[in-house]
């Protein structure tokens, strides 16, 4: 038996085919309606330290690479649905039985951040990367990372419902577990599945490491019923319309969310 003991099978589990779940990202703020009429609607959101998840908001920091600045507009807090917290929570005290917890970078973000990454930072990192990307071609690039910022109450942001959630795992109190990329790395490394077909031949060990890390993560959380975003391995949700379009709910419980006011 490793470290991880029981969660070692976890770490040997196969992801499964993302394909499914990419095509079903595409529209879904414009297809999944959110069930105004459902207990958890006006659910209150908490602070996730309150209830003793670890975290420090990625954007109020300018520790932050690749952006190495403080986002304008970013919140130090780390807000959440309660049931989503206690979700977490959950997932939390298995994970501790490895010694490992959840280490938060990012939950119910601001309209002004949204803005910032979807209209400026994004489309002008790429355009210095390949200058032709233009028009529809830019849009469909950046919003395989960043949702567009949105006031309408039935297509919010999945950050702006504070059911979604950036995350990842660590030793407890201590060092994160490598995931093979930077948080918010914009490419195709950052996507879930990126390690699964590693060649038995000629692979890394620092690729092998990721593979079994992002597996772990996925699979806690997963089982937990949150769904992962395919091309974001930090990335999962419950209750939002993107969680509703990953798992074939037929609707999200949760739009915008009101947060409490300093």
């Amino acid at each position: 038996m490793t470290v991880f003991g029981a969660l070692q099978e976890l770490r040997d589990r196969p992801l499964g085919e993302q394909a499914s779940a990419r095509q079903a990202r595409k529209g879904f703020r414009q297809r999944i309606a959110i069930l105004r009429d459902n207990a958890l609607f006006g659910e209150e959101v908490v602070e996730a330290r309150d209830l003793g998840l670890k975290g420090e908001n990625f954007y109020a920091s300018a520790r932050n690479p690749p952006y190495w600045q403080r986002a304008e507009g970013a919140t130090d807090s780390l807000w959440l649905r309660r049931t989503v917290a206690q979700k977490l929570l959950r997932v939390n005290a298995r994970a501790a039985d490895a010694g490992l917890e959840l280490f938060l970078f990012d939950a119910w973000r601001p309209r002004q951040v949204q803005a910032f990454f979807h209209d400026v930072w994004m489309p002008r990192e790429l355009q210095r990367r390949d200058p032709s990307l233009t028009g529809a071609a830019l849009v469909e690039e950046v919003e395989r990372y960043w949702s567009a910022p949105s006031q309408d109450a039935g297509s919010p942001a999945p950050h702006a419902t504070a059911a979604a959630v950036d995350l990842t795992l660590r030793w407890r109190d201590g060092e994160m577990l490598w995931m093979g990329s930077l948080f918010d790395d914009v490419t195709a490394l950052a996507n879930c599945d990126r390690f699964e077909d590693l060649d038995p031949g000629n692979f890394s060990f620092s690729d092998q490491e990721a593979r079994a890390n992002r597996r772990l993560l996925h699979w806690l959380m997963v089982e937990e019923g949150f769904a992962g975003h395919p091309d974001e391995w930090w990335h999962f949700s419950w209750g939002d319309q993107l969680w509703a379009a990953l798992t074939g709910a037929a609707t999200a419980h949760y739009g915008l969310a009101e947060i409490p006011q300093p």
